[in-house]
């Protein structure tokens, strides 16, 4: 069993990206299992309180759950096309200490996709993780782009997934992913 863990980098409640998320999650794919997460609880980054008090329990649990994970989803916003700063600033945190780093991140397959009320879906998002991934060592899958543009249309107001189109997009990602985790575990 493929186990990928799928990461929701939007705190609001009804948000695309974790309606994205729990769409993956719901998905009936074969020998492969998506469980999300989200970034709740995780402090903004302060190496004093890393210095102080160590890490703190959510970004551990973050930390646990990728290093459990065959592959990790990285399902992003766009915030004024970039990198929303909530989901770098957990990533910044699961790479602390630096001895950890490793373990977390390095080798570990990765892919990204996104939803977005715009038109352009979360397309310089995504570019944007490029070197942050790339700087962690981990291993990104390019077999398939899944950009959700017009979200607004495709998810109901609690942020579930409507659209068939887009949920048959999202099943053949996530077999084209889990696919390539695989070929790097064998």
């Amino acid at each position: 069993m493929t186990q990928i863990l799928a990461i929701s980098g939007s705190l609001r409640k009804a948000s695309f990206n974790t309606g994205l998320m729990r769409a993956a999650e719901g998905l009936d794919l074969e020998d492969v299992t998506v469980t999300g997460t989200t970034l709740h609880g995780i402090p903004l980054y302060d190496g004093d309180v890393e210095a102080n008090e160590g890490i703190p329990a959510a970004v551990s649990a973050l930390k646990d759950a990728m290093r459990k994970a065959d592959g990790v989803l990285l399902v992003t916003p766009e915030y004024n096309n970039g990198i929303p700063g909530v989901f770098k600033n957990a990533i910044d945190w699961a790479s602390r200490p630096p001895a950890d780093s490793a373990s977390v991140f390095s080798g570990r397959p990765v892919a990204i996709i996104g939803a977005s009320p715009g038109g352009f879906g979360t397309i310089l998002s995504q570019n944007h993780w490029l070197p942050v991934i790339r700087t962690l060592g981990m291993k990104p899958w390019f077999g398939g782009r899944m950009l959700v543009s017009k979200a607004g249309g495709l998810f109901d107001e609690a942020g579930k997934l409507t659209d068939e189109g887009t949920l048959t997009r999202l099943s053949e990602f996530i077999a084209g992913f889990a696919a390539f985790v695989k070929s790097e575990s064998a």
